[in-house]
């Protein structure tokens, strides 16, 4: 059985009106209707998950470059680990792409130790200093092919 059109009408448009008229009041910051998932906050409560300021990327230091092979071209899927300076762990790992770029986000204020590797070619390690007041370095790597073993 077919409903008439105009009932079909006629609730869009209750609908619509409904839906403005919530708008309307959470704009003028009138109390909405209560949702029947929310719990009431009290003055007490233990702060939550929400509550938690988020890190924000605004002020990071970006340590960005290029790798190529000894016969200057670009150098893909080259492996690249950074650590806080003195540290053993390292705590960002990254890959070139397929153009041999890289670009790396880490903290302000701490020097760094930049270690690229790539199977067949002689490791290489850079210092990185992430002064306050500069945004980023950028750096250009020439592997050289490792000499006799495996890589």
């Amino acid at each position: 059985m077919r409903r008439p059109q105009w009932i079909t009408i006629l609730c869009t448009a209750a609908l619509v009106a409904w839906a403005a008229a919530s708008y309307a009041r959470a704009q003028e910051g009138a109390p909405s209707l209560p949702d029947s998932t929310s719990t009431p906050k009290t003055a007490a409560a233990t702060p939550s998950k929400t509550d938690k300021k988020k890190y924000s990327h605004v002020n990071d230091f970006l340590i960005r470059g290029t790798v190529f092979t000894d016969k200057a071209l670009s150098f893909p899927g080259v492996q690249l680990r950074i650590r806080r300076a003195g540290e053993k762990k390292f705590r960002w790992e990254s890959y070139t792409n397929s153009r041999g770029e890289f670009a790396v986000r880490v903290p302000q204020g701490a020097n760094y130790e930049l270690v690229i590797h790539a199977r067949g070619f002689t490791e290489q390690t850079r210092a990185v200093e992430a002064k306050a007041g500069v945004n980023e370095e950028s750096m250009v790597f020439r592997m050289q092919p490792a000499t006799g073993g495996k890589g």
